[in-house]
């Protein structure tokens, strides 16, 4: 099973919803989870924020940060993955943004990205990744580190071995 019917599994089985903000990863993390059958029981949909300003007047993330920091930041991220939950009405967020390449952004060089996530009862984390390789190589190490960072909020059921394989959650 994949990590994200695996987190989808563990939403349904929740009751819970989920929505994305992706930025250096343009929508493969919302392809990654509709991949999944029945993905619609829990998934909310995605904001594609890969203009800074978007960030900003879509998921209000803070101008006077952006100006300061830059795009790629850890509490860019955090406020992405707040601002999505809060925009599309959803239990949980997510949020990636970074550089993948072929240069630096914002001062930040290559594989620089920040996974975020924000969920209820005050759950607000970021994970900081330093990833190697081409644009492709880091773009698909971030979906799946940013759907590993949920599992591990969302407990033990996420991350469980499954014996069994399902085409769906």
């Amino acid at each position: 099973m994949t990590d994200a019917a695996r987190v989808l599994r563990t939403l349904v089985e929740r009751g819970e919803t989920l929505a994305v903000a992706e930025s250096l990863t343009g929508g493969l993390v919302a392809a990654e989870l509709t991949s999944v059958a029945g993905a619609s029981a829990c998934f909310k949909g995605s904001v594609t924020a890969y203009a800074t300003h978007l960030k900003r007047d879509v998921l209000g993330v803070d101008g006077s940060l952006l100006a300061r920091r830059g795009a790629v930041d850890a509490e860019v991220a955090r406020q992405m993955a707040a601002g999505v939950r809060r925009v599309l009405d959803a239990d949980w967020g997510i949020a990636t943004t970074g550089v993948a390449g072929p240069q630096e952004q914002d001062g930040r060089p290559v594989g620089t990205v920040y996974v975020a996530v924000s969920g209820p009862l005050d759950v607000e984390k970021v994970s900081e990744l330093r990833l190697n390789g081409g644009r492709a190589e880091i773009r698909r190490e971030s979906v799946r580190s940013v759907l590993e960072l949920l599992a591990g909020e969302l407990g033990g059921n996420a991350r469980a071995q499954d014996t069994e394989h399902y085409g769906g959650i």
